[in-house]
């Protein structure tokens, strides 16, 4: 081969190696009807997680995306995005006043901005960056309107030494008050995110009640919080099936995130398995690594087809006929039955799996880490295909019924009924 051939060729693969690595510049456009991402100049719509493992299942879905919440996770959240082509949303974890900061300590504050610095800078320039996030949900139950300019510093600070990445900062839902202060105190943040469960279908129109007049996106949105929904006569939360959280995702992503104009996409949560009130209530994934059905549908909705192979779905869970909403209330030692009805897409061989648990008393706000409440002593007398004969605790107390349904190829469907035994 000729030698200038060989230079040629040499010359246009290091141009490729270089541009593969290259800034992607990313900006929000106004258009006509609202707001558009840009990233290198392209329309980028984020098809997100927030993500604990799973990185394979999620880019096979279609998602695009990753959200961090704080730079412990970047090192290896910045390679699954380059082994995987996903976006990063890096998120700064400030500290929040409801764990005991004090914004008004100017040496805390001070002490807290430097240590991001050299991450910020060694980041900056990386492909796969979408977006800089400074911290998360700072609003919960807090007092104290100066963390917004703890916030400003920060978004300022990205912006002198980056200016190829929007900033943004994310709250619990939304409220005027928090409107305002971004506004007033946060003229560096570009975007709002906010996280939204149950409140989702009244976002759009407390943005525009509230003036905001720039895009947003949903750093986190799925089933209902648990602060959301019906609760027993005992004040325990219901938690939705797995094929009623599924037919939540789709019916909130069609009517309230892809059919805003000014919303820029979002972060399905939770895309990992975590215990808060109970083991199943936001994870997508079981403790075990099963797929539930929430997933299939994210599929559905990224890629515009359904997999190849979909979870089992749940029709309903009885306990001595009753459901989860009707507050079943037992005797000490007695005999109980539950029974299920579920069915397999591809009428796979299904297996059944059984778990009574107390009820938690480990709650705390703001997705903080709980534990997993112990399994309950009680005795099990006899399980059928679909059904289950147990005797009921002797300790009285609050507990809950869990049923996992597992197809034989890593999916699965779960539920759950609360009981009170008195």
């Amino acid at each position: 081969m000729h030698k200038i051939t060989l230079i040629l060729i040499a010359f246009l693969l290091f141009e490729t190696a270089c541009n593969s690595g290259k800034i992607q510049k990313v900006e929000v456009r106004q258009t006509d009807s609202g707001y558009q991402l840009l990233r290198d100049d392209k329309p980028y719509f984020i098809k997100g997680a927030g993500i604990e493992d799973h990185y394979a299942e999620l880019a096979d879905a279609g998602g695009n995306s990753i959200r961090t919440w704080g730079i412990d996770q970047w090192e290896e959240a910045f390679a699954m995005a380059e082994k995987y082509n996903f976006t990063v949303c890096a998120g700064l974890w400030l500290e929040q006043e409801r764990q005991g900061f004090n914004y008004s300590d100017a040496d805390a504050v001070a002490k807290q901005f430097e240590e991001f610095k050299n991450a910020i800078i060694k980041y900056k320039d990386h492909p796969n960056l979408l977006l800089w996030n400074v911290g998360n949900e700072l609003d919960l139950n807090y007092t104290n309107p100066t963390v917004w300019d703890a916030v400003q510093q920060l978004a300022a600070y990205i912006h002198n030494v980056d200016g190829n990445h929007p900033v943004t900062t994310t709250t619990a839902f939304i409220e005027k008050d928090e409107v305002d202060y971004v506004k007033e105190r946060c003229p560096d943040i570009d975007i709002l995110c906010i996280n939204a469960y149950g409140g989702l279908p009244a976002l759009s129109q407390f943005l525009k009640n509230f003036g905001w007049g720039k895009p947003y996106f949903l750093g986190e949105w799925g089933t209902f919080g648990h602060w959301e929904v019906p609760k027993t006569e005992w004040g325990e939360p219901v938690e939705f099936t797995s094929k009623e959280k599924a037919d939540l995702y789709q019916q909130e992503y069609n009517d309230n995130i892809f059919s805003d104009p000014n919303c820029l996409g979002g972060y399905v949560f939770f895309w990992g398995a975590k215990q808060e009130r109970t083991p199943t209530w936001y994870g997508m994934f079981l403790q075990d690594g099963a797929k539930t059905q929430a997933i299939d549908v994210m599929h559905h909705l990224w890629k515009g087809n359904w997999p190849s192979d979909r979870a089992p779905v749940l029709d309903s869970l009885r306990l001595n006929g009753k459901n989860a909403y009707q507050s079943v209330t037992i005797r000490p030692d007695t005999q109980h039955k539950a029974e299920v009805w579920v069915t397999d897409p591809e009428d796979r061989p299904l297996m059944i799996q059984w778990e009574i648990l107390h009820e938690t008393t480990d709650k705390r706000t703001g997705g903080d880490e709980e534990n997993k409440p112990p399994v309950a002593n009680c005795t099990i007398i006899k399980k059928t295909d679909n059904s289950l004969i147990f005797s009921s605790p002797s300790q009285t107390g609050a507990y809950r019924l869990f049923i996992y349904v597992y197809d034989d190829n890593g999916n699965a469907a779960h539920a759950n009924i609360p009981f009170f035994v008195k």
